[in-house]
């Protein structure tokens, strides 16, 4: 495995921290998540200041990328891209560029325009759309149907009744957005995490960060825990925003190909470089399924994964399978427990 072999090479002979040294946290709720920030600083000002610069840097990309937010630069595309081109600033353009290469990568997987149909499902009413409006709300949903115009900075809409929504990468974009701001003031090590997104640099001081995957049935259990350093990890699961009626599961990931709930799997890890880059894959075995969610990721060696599947299993990609599981990575229910 990738990650533990890092570790096994790294901290055998690190000197103890100076003794003015700290650990400094803040929890927030931002962009609809909890936003958590811990650093490890030469003095509690300085942790505290470097944490409230990424603070405010999530609140800035949130008032910019919103779908909540009706004067948002994100909303005003979805409520004019249709009649004209709409000026938006270079980081929400770029970001919404990126979108189309993850789209690309997952087979269409991962669309930022399933909002066209995810728009009328509202899960804390317990609200989801009928066969019929899906029907009619599907044909806006596709990512090649987005015009980009690199001059101008301006995004346009090709078919009537398109939505897009960026939560399925932009919390990603708003962890790494705040490693930068870290690194630019000299810290190490931290954790940075919105949601089911986060993102390491450098290692506890001698240790890994240790992270848990979590029970999709239960809250207070894990499936698998991943000693990480200096690497990004995001989570999907079904268990995030949800409802259930007569036994069908609505949740927030939304098949681009149905309007449906995607329920392949239960939950999804993906590892790699950047937040950015592990939120926008770890959508795709939810649709795709997990043995060729596996198949991609398998193909590209920066990333890594952990499915929960329906049945209980647990699927590991080649880089975090046992040596006999290596072309599976497949784990037993019984061990999934």
């Amino acid at each position: 495995m990738r990650y533990v072999a890092a570790l096994m090479a790294l901290g055998l002979y690190l000197l103890p921290p100076p003794a003015w040294a700290v650990w400094r946290e803040k929890t927030e709720a931002i962009m609809g998540t909890r936003v958590y920030v811990e650093v490890w600083a030469d003095d509690a000002a300085k942790g505290d200041a470097a944490i409230e610069a990424v603070m405010a840097d999530m609140r800035r990309i949130d008032e910019l990328m919103s779908h909540y937010k009706p004067d948002s630069q994100l909303s005003q595309i979805n409520a004019h891209a249709y009649e004209r081109p709409v000026k938006v600033d270079p980081e929400l353009f770029n970001l919404l560029k990126l979108s189309i290469h993850y789209s690309e990568i997952t087979e269409g997987a991962f669309d930022i325009t399933y909002a066209s149909v995810g728009h009328l499902y509202n899960f804390p009413e317990h609200i989801h759309p009928t066969e019929a409006q899906i029907k009619a709300a599907l044909p806006a949903v596709n990512y090649k149907n987005l015009l980009f115009d690199p001059v101008n900075y301006t995004v346009r809409f090709e078919h009537p009744g398109m939505r897009i929504d960026v939560g399925g990468i932009g919390k990603g974009y708003a962890v790494d957005h705040g490693i930068d701001i870290l690194k630019a003031r000299g810290i190490q090590h931290a954790v940075v995490t919105a949601g089911g997104d986060t993102r390491i640099i450098g290692d506890h001081m001698g240790r890994p960060w240790v992270v848990g995957i979590r029970n999709p049935d239960d809250k207070n259990k894990v499936v698998t825990r991943i000693p990480l350093i200096d690497t990004a990890m995001s989570t999907s699961g079904d268990y995030e925003r949800y409802f259930d009626e007569n036994g069908v599961r609505y949740h927030h990931i939304i098949d681009p190909r149905t309007g449906h709930s995607a329920s392949k799997v239960r939950s999804a890890t993906i590892l790699g470089p950047t937040a950015t880059e592990t939120d926008g894959m770890s959508k795709t075995a939810f649709v795709l399924g997990p043995e060729k969610a596996l198949e991609i990721i398998n193909r590209m060696p920066q990333y890594d994964a952990v499915f929960v599947c329906p049945d209980g299993r647990v699927l590991y990609s080649n880089g975090l399978a046992p040596p006999d599981k290596a072309s599976g990575g497949q784990k037993s229910t019984a061990e999934a427990k």
